[in-house]
């Protein structure tokens, strides 16, 4: 169950260095034009507000997404259901907050757990502050995004939340939505939610945006492996989930 404020804590608390450099930047040039005074001073007010406004509006919509909306709920996935014994994998990037709630959504299914986590190609210190912060989910197994340790055709859904985006390689994007594809059943589903490099997010986030990647890195990504968009869907204008199916797969 997740608690009050939780996800926007989480996002000060592991990024705090941001946070400190951004304030302790407005305090100094703040406290520059005191000393200052006259025109500077103003022009020095003019420069820190937008900058204090863009902290608290990405906090805002950062409670709005994580602690208000219904992305973990997880209600944006309909009336899916799997049959007992169904396989899904659930694959994070070393912080997973999802894989208690798609075990409790799914209990007939059988649930494993992946970790794509390498410190050496992803270096997000954020990453490294979670995993010291939350235990894996029980029985989670360490992956690599180019070859993951199941058979072909293995899982009825896959799904990767707030999670692949991490990947800031494009042929590593690649390898890992081949692999996807491979491993899942020929009429399995993909799921991919992120935020997007577009202007909800750039508004929200300014310079924080370009973390994230566009729509058109997605879909080219899902057509290097074969995947097609089967369902688009809005969880919140800042957050979208892709699901995804093998070409030639009808809907």
């Amino acid at each position: 169950m997740r608690k009050t404020f939780e996800g926007v804590a989480n996002i000060v608390r592991f990024n705090w260095h941001y946070y400190v450099l951004a304030v302790g930047g407005i305090w100094m040039l703040i406290a520059l034009g005191e000393f200052l005074g006259g025109t500077a001073r103003v022009v020095i007010v003019i420069i820190c507000l937008p900058a204090f406004v863009s902290i608290l509006v990405s906090l805002v919509v950062s409670f709005y997404v994580y602690d208000l909306s219904n992305l973990y709920t997880l209600d944006w996935l309909g009336k899916i259901k799997f049959k007992k014994g169904a396989a899904i994998v659930n694959i994070n990037a070393g912080f997973d907050e999802t894989s208690e709630l798609l075990n409790s959504k799914f209990p007939d299914a059988d649930l494993m757990v992946l970790d794509f986590y390498d410190p050496e190609k992803h270096t997000e210190i954020s990453i490294k502050r979670a995993r010291k912060a939350y235990p894996p989910f029980r029985g989670t197994l360490q992956t690599r995004t180019g070859k993951i340790p199941l058979e072909n055709n293995f899982a009825d859904a896959v799904f990767l939340i707030l999670s692949a985006h991490e990947i800031r390689d494009s042929d590593e994007r690649s390898a890992l939505f081949k692999e996807l594809s491979r491993i899942v059943k020929p009429d399995g589903r993909i799921v991919v939610t992120e935020h997007l490099r577009d202007l909800p997010n750039l508004l929200a986030y300014t310079a924080g945006a370009f973390h994230f990647h566009s729509r058109k890195t997605w879909v080219n990504a899902f057509d290097s492996a074969g995947l097609k968009i089967a369902r688009e869907i809005k969880i919140t204008p800042f957050v979208t989930s892709f699901i995804l199916e093998k070409n030639g797969t009808s809907s």
